[in-house]
């Protein structure tokens, strides 16, 4: 089978699109033949070896294949396997517990992972739920779900989770202000949001409005700054971002939650919940949330499309498509 193979950190021009055997699964997996996965910032920060990266594999990669999110057909089950059957349709993030592979014709997961892919969705956007699609919804609903008339900041708006997030936000009533670069606005916009941000000519932390509920997909600042921003009883959920942000929300976050009724930190997404794929699935089915595809590649392009994303050019999703369908 054909895959996109990383023998060693760094950027695009070391991944090799190559033969690869095929895997068998092993009791409690399934084999699923990929139809479509697509990417996220996980894969880039994996193929450079982010210090998150770094704490299984230091001083060279541990994963042998890159990527995520799968979207395909269930090919043969291992032992034991008991709600999947071959013709199935089934969508996974495959992050953890296995750790990536999605980048591949043929990949082998826990049948836990996995979720029955609805028949409304093509492959392709079925592929874009898994990692953005959850962490967008749980990011509006875990902490404190949003009410009507809350007012959403989503840092980030413009990329894969941010679409995701300002749909969701807006089906629950929200009024969203979307931040990102100005190239990406008037889709934001047509998304459905209220108010947009251009990142570069304004600075969000330093507007009068307060909001209720915070999501930075792409922390380049201090949460400090954003504490200023956030109504008496806000949240801010940092979701990626740089090593210095990740770190301080990880740090300060808990100690400065204490010293009041405002809410900062890290979001920590339940992977794998399947109840939230149907929840997703019935707002695609109801028009209220589509995802947004920027391009379509072949598996043999994914380094050209992960440097692609990596420079922040993508609205929204980027998916890869799979010769073998």
């Amino acid at each position: 089978m054909k895959a996109i193979v990383i023998p060693k950190y760094g950027g695009p021009e070391v991944l090799q699109y190559k033969d690869v055997e095929r895997p068998s699964p092993t009791d409690g997996e399934v084999l699923v033949k990929v139809y479509a996965s697509s990417l996220n910032a996980a894969d880039f920060e994996a193929m450079r070896g982010s210090w998150a990266t770094r704490i299984g594999g230091p001083r060279r990669t541990k994963q042998k294949i890159l990527g995520t999110d799968i979207a395909g057909v269930v090919e043969e089950v291992g032992r034991n396997i008991k709600e999947f059957q071959p013709g199935d349709e089934v969508l996974a993030d495959l992050l953890f517990p296995g750790g990536y592979c999605a980048f591949a014709e043929y990949v082998c997961a826990p049948e836990k992972v996995l979720a029955a892919k609805s028949a409304s969705m093509t492959f392709e956007q079925a592929a874009t739920l898994p990692h953005s699609g959850l962490v967008a919804l749980q990011g509006l609903r875990e902490k404190r779900q949003v009410q009507p008339g809350d007012r959403v900041l989503i840092n980030g708006a413009g990329g894969g989770m941010g679409t995701f997030a300002v749909q969701i936000a807006k089906y629950y009533g929200a009024e969203v202000t979307g931040v990102d670069s100005e190239m990406k606005l008037d889709m934001v916009r047509s998304l459905g949001a209220d108010h947009v941000i251009d990142y570069r000519k304004e600075d969000c932390t330093r507007s009068e409005a307060r909001y209720d509920i915070i999501l930075d997909m792409v922390a380049r600042r201090s949460i400090l700054d954003y504490r200023r921003v956030m109504s008496p009883n806000g949240i801010y959920q940092l979701i990626g971002g740089s090593r210095y942000a990740i770190f301080q929300a990880f740090v300060l976050g808990p100690l400065i939650s204490r010293m009041g009724k405002k809410k900062l930190g890290i979001n920590i997404w339940k992977q794998h919940k399947r109840e939230d794929y149907e929840f997703l699935a019935q707002l695609f089915d109801s028009g209220d949330v589509v995802p947004v595809i920027d391009k379509r590649v072949p598996l043999s392009e994914v380094p050209e499309a992960l440097s692609y994303l990596e420079k922040g050019l993508a609205l929204g999703k980027v998916v890869i498509t799979m010769a073998n369908q």
